[in-house]
């Protein structure tokens, strides 16, 4: 069974000082670095997403600090494609089905938990894979926002922490 590991959007502008700042985002930062080693170590792909707006103003804007993928995800996903998005769902104009070929599962983990997590994962172009969100690899800018979003997709895919998706029989 082939995985890829989606990591969409960790980047500046969620974090303190950022544009839009988001519940969570340093620890959840520090469990997707662990989970992209945890996810090499078992074989699996490492994909990361970065939104590039095409607004005038405000997040995520070209040649700014806050659209920049943080340091410590480049270091732990070193070598992994980037694949760059203006839309809430990675698969809308981007090239990333030509990263995911032989692939059967997609975990998917990032920000926001409502919006671009969402929206990649329920995406038609998602259909021919096993989608699983990764719950405690993503976050919102509130709390409630983020358990309501993950009570959504609940309905209509499978939920599973990071620690069953990379747990090792016998250990």
């Amino acid at each position: 069974m082939t995985r890829t590991l989606l990591v969409i959007d960790i980047q500046n502008d969620y974090f303190a000082g950022g544009a839009l700042p988001l519940w969570q985002a340093a620890e959840t930062e520090a469990r997707i670095v662990a989970a992209i080693g945890k996810a090499r170590a078992a074989g699996d792909r490492v994909v990361l997403i970065q939104h590039v707006s095409k607004a005038p103003a405000g997040p995520f804007l070209p040649d700014t600090a806050g659209v920049a993928i943080r340091p410590a995800i480049l270091k732990a996903a070193d070598g992994a494609p980037i694949v760059t998005k203006s839309y809430a769902d990675a698969f809308q104009d981007t090239d990333l089905p030509t990263h995911l070929s032989g692939s059967r599962t997609l975990l998917v983990a990032g920000m926001m938990t409502q919006n671009c997590v969402v929206f990649t994962a329920l995406s038609r172009s998602a259909d021919a894979f096993d989608v699983q969100v990764v719950p405690d690899l993503c976050t919102a800018p509130a709390e409630i926002v983020h358990r309501i979003a993950l009570n959504a997709l609940g309905s209509k895919l499978a939920l599973r922490n990071a620690e069953d998706v990379w747990r090792i029989e016998g250990r």
